[in-house]
């Protein structure tokens, strides 16, 4: 096969240059038009990561702060009411409500100053008030019980569960 004589004809040279010169002129275009697009996103970009920069640093401290508030409520918590319960009552034939009910004030009675103390107070002293209740006697329809923690819990409210036992 033979390549047509084209290079011959000037209508054809002046057809193939001018798509070579308006080639690299579109390509120069491309080019221009690409690179300022490219500049405009790559400064978006870095105001971007400036910005989430300056955010999370922030974040951070509001963090920082929101901890330490969580710390200093914590601190504050206080003791509001004392929770007394006493269970196997039933083992020992007392059907009087009332009486075990006196006996449970009795004992919220002799707790009652621990109320509107600091948490962490009254926490460090439990062996001093499991002692308190256990030193205790009630009398109950002519009986003497002490009284034996079972559980104590503690948070705004102190909880005590408690069993009875015959006085020695």
């Amino acid at each position: 096969m033979r390549i047509p004589p084209f290079y011959r004809h000037p209508v054809w040279q002046r057809f193939l240059a001018g798509a070579a010169v308006g080639g690299c002129i579109s390509w120069l275009v491309f080019l221009f038009m690409f690179g300022t697009i490219q500049q405009k996103n790559s400064t978006i970009i870095e105001r971007q990561a400036i910005r989430i920069n300056e955010l999370s640093g922030h974040i951070q401290i509001l963090e920082e702060d929101k901890q330490k508030l969580n710390e200093e409520n914590e601190k504050m918590l206080t003791i509001q009411e004392i929770d007394v319960k006493i269970h196997n009552f039933e083992r020992y034939g007392i059907n009087d409500r009332l009486g075990i009910y006196k006996a449970e004030e009795s004992v919220g009675e002799d707790l009652r100053s621990l109320i509107a103390e600091d948490l962490t107070t009254v926490y460090k002293n439990k062996e001093i008030i499991k002692k308190t209740v256990e030193n205790k006697r009630l009398t109950i329809n002519g009986k003497q019980y002490r009284l034996v923690v079972k559980e104590l819990y503690f948070y705004t409210t102190i909880s005590l569960v408690l069993e009875l036992k015959l006085a020695d």
